[in-house]
């Protein structure tokens, strides 16, 4: 299932919404996964196993199950999360890219792909549409946390 979604984060209509920088929103996509558990409720914990320039290598646990992810990362553009194929978990992706199709106007794709054939089956169908709004809201989520992050003053400097 391929599943893709757009998150405005600056409504230039909406002065009860405070405008992010696109260096707030890039480092608020980053914390999210150098610390994914401000961000993920049912993650237990993360370590990260190894680090490049464009990356990090992650060791996730949710309770008993633990899963092996890879972050790539090229700044101010992108953060793509690879999940390769392990046990019974099959290899997934997320990216999330920042557009700014005006100076200011900032949005976030969202794009989600399981490499899974989509199934034409009612019982597929029902589940794939379950996953596109559990996805939907775990975005809004991210979108959430990244604004309070920005309105304490914790995304105004680099990441360290």
């Amino acid at each position: 299932m391929k599943f893709v979604h757009l998150i405005e984060i600056n409504a230039a209509d909406n002065p009860l919404i405070d405008p992010l920088s696109r260096d707030q929103l890039w480092r608020g996509l980053v914390l999210r996964a150098e610390r994914p558990t401000l961000f993920v409720l049912a993650l237990d914990a993360c370590e990260i196993t190894s680090r490049s320039e464009n990356g990090i290598s992650r060791t996730l646990q949710f309770g008993k199950l633990i899963i092996h992810d890879e972050v790539h990362f090229v700044p101010q553009q992108f953060v793509r999360y690879h999940v390769p194929q392990q046990n019974e978990i099959p290899a997934s992706d997320l990216t999330m890219t920042i557009e700014e199709p005006a100076a200011g106007a900032l949005f976030v794709r969202f794009e989600y792909d399981d490499h899974q054939e989509s199934g034409n089956d009612a019982e597929a169908e029902f589940y794939n549409n379950f996953r596109r709004d559990a996805y939907k809201e775990s975005d809004i989520d991210t979108v959430r946390k990244i604004r309070e992050l920005a309105m304490e003053g914790q995304l105004d400097a680099p990441l360290q």
